[in-house]
């Protein structure tokens, strides 16, 4: 029979290494990007994606639109979720639900819809259908619309805006984050 130091040695040693199993199962079952950046500015570029933000105004508030053009290699990412989350109580709408996407996409919201969900995840993922528990190859979030998002009265010069801010920020221009 064992001393009864080296029974409780072994046993203490056994419940731990059940609890680290445990917590690495737990750690498992809730998938993380694989990469996370945040956006700041009108536009993001870095990870192989380019997102530019603008703005367009409506007769009033709930008429107003914010819109958001984001170019991707297809080659890296071939579908695209958009989550706004509340980032108190981390609860989530879609915003787009998750696509294939095939390089480029528009996304348009509501200017409101930032005001229960400020936090806007923009999750990339490698497979055109991933597993509804797949976790993105990468996550851009912003925290509320950027503060640097100009305002546009007129549809035409808004898509003329965000053509160009896309095609500087691929350029490497101010605001890129290569």
């Amino acid at each position: 029979m064992k001393p009864p130091d080296e029974r409780r040695r072994k046993l203490l040693m056994l419940g731990s290494l059940a609890a680290l199993g445990a917590a690495a199962r737990r750690v498992r079952a809730q998938p993380r990007p694989l990469r996370e950046a945040h956006g700041a500015l009108d536009v993001y570029a870095g990870e192989g994606v380019v997102l530019a933000w603008a703005i367009l105004r409506g007769r009033d508030e709930q008429a107003t639109t914010v819109v958001v053009r984001v170019e991707a290699d297809p080659a890296r990412y071939r579908a695209l979720a958009v989550a706004g989350v509340d980032p108190f109580t981390k609860d989530a709408v879609a915003v787009r639900p998750l696509a294939p996407m095939s390089g480029s996409a528009e996304i348009r919201a509501p200017r409101a819809r930032f005001a229960d969900h400020p936090r806007t995840e923009w999750r990339f993922y490698r497979e055109a259908a991933p597993a509804p528990d797949a976790a993105p190859a990468l996550l851009v979030f912003y925290q509320g619309v950027p503060d640097t998002s100009p305002e546009f009265d007129d549809a035409a010069k808004l898509d003329a805006y965000l053509a160009g801010r896309l095609q500087r920020a691929r350029d490497g221009a101010q605001g890129g984050t290569r």
